[in-house]
């Protein structure tokens, strides 16, 4: 048994530069003279032809602490009902069931669904109703800092 690729998965590349008869001889499908027909050319990102790129034209104001800020991964109570009644449920126990990721170790609870076990939940932010929906089964819910 030979192993090989799907039919019509691979495509031959086109050769290109050699002579009238192939159909791509000449100028090698680069077009006339110019920057663009020369080898090595790449275009600098933002780019306009020498007219004063937009980013350059607009002007900046204002302030941006977005590389402060704090991104949480949001998890609904309903999700929650996969772990065993009386659990301990925090970011690492979240993180083994794959409801959050390893991207940022902040989690913020939502009360979307229904919880239907009582469990013991830790984590950084949760909205009034999820509280709300915590308590109301017998669990609770420790907010950390």
């Amino acid at each position: 048994m030979s192993i090989h690729p799907p039919s019509g998965s691979l495509k031959k590349r086109k050769i290109v530069g050699r002579g009238q008869g192939t159909g791509r001889g000449c100028t090698a499908g680069r077009g006339s003279n110019g920057q663009k027909s020369r080898s090595g050319f790449s275009r600098q990102m933002g780019f306009e032809g020498g007219q004063m790129p937009l980013a350059r034209r607009i002007p900046k104001r204002g302030f941006n602490n977005t590389k402060f800020e704090k991104a949480y991964q949001a998890v609904n109570i309903q999700d929650l009902n996969r772990f065993n009644d009386g659990d301990d449920v925090g970011y690492d126990a979240l993180l083994k069931m794959g409801l959050v990721n390893k991207k940022t170790p902040f989690v913020k609870l939502l009360a979307k669904g229904e919880l239907k076990k009582k469990l013991t939940i830790r984590v950084h932010r949760a909205s009034a109703a999820a509280k709300e929906a915590v308590e109301k089964v017998g669990g609770s819910l420790d907010i950390i800092l």
